[in-house]
């Protein structure tokens, strides 16, 4: 089975080098699409969903802002399973100090140099090893900063009418980006951070398997 990835808002799939899935999976990573002016959360979403295989049976598995998007996606083509790792499912989970900032428009007015600081990547985005740290580095070097600000108003203005339902969650306890007290995962790993499919790449990759592994019962 495919199962088709989507990284975090300023990443692409090199975030996800260290994720590996059990015989019988293949992933496949969905690369980004220009946005459209003025373009909604589950529109784009309908657009990059619009890039996969759905002749055969597949699953999906979001980071961050990725798994914002893959919610909305999994509403309108139906995958087989959808998990989301270090993210949210409605914008009703995102913190309040978030959701105060949408009305101001803060995204179009601050500099988007500011989230590719360096200094506050490796605050929030804390890995372990050397390798690992000099490619977030060059991730978010590499990252289009038009891109960046489009996100950031569409994940403020983020407004979808269903709820999400039979998505798996794996978050971390020391998510300090998306604390954990305002989402309910499904699956919990303790102490684990933002990009901990970086630094605890195993711990995910037994959950994915443990979760892919249950659906494939059912």
């Amino acid at each position: 089975m495919k199962v088709y990835f989507i990284p975090g808002l300023g990443a692409d799939k090199r975030v996800f080098s260290h994720i590996r899935l059990p015989e019988g999976y293949e992933i496949v990573h969905l690369d980004w699409l220009s946005p459209e002016p003025d373009e909604s959360l589950p529109h784009y979403a309908e657009r990059l969903g619009a890039q996969i295989d759905r002749e055969a049976p597949w699953s999906l598995v979001g980071l961050s802002f990725g798994g914002m998007l893959a919610t909305e996606i999994s509403r309108i083509y139906q995958p087989e399973t959808t998990i989301v790792i270090a993210s949210i499912t409605s914008p009703a989970q995102l913190p309040t100090y978030y959701k105060l900032a949408a009305p101001l428009n803060l995204h179009k007015i601050l500099p988007v140099g500011i989230f590719k600081n360096a200094s506050l990547a490796r605050r929030i985005f804390t890995t372990e090893t050397s390798e690992d740290k000099d490619l977030l580095r060059r991730i978010i070097s590499e990252s289009d900063p038009g891109f960046i600000r489009w996100a950031l108003g569409a994940i403020l203005n983020w407004k979808s009418m269903a709820t999400a339902t039979g998505i798996f969650h794996i978050h971390g306890s020391g998510d300090h980006l998306l604390p954990v007290k305002y989402v309910y995962p499904t699956h919990l790993i303790n102490g684990g951070g933002h990009l901990m499919v970086m630094n605890r790449a195993e711990e995910v990759n037994r959950v994915l398997g443990e979760i892919l592994h249950l659906r494939s019962q059912n």
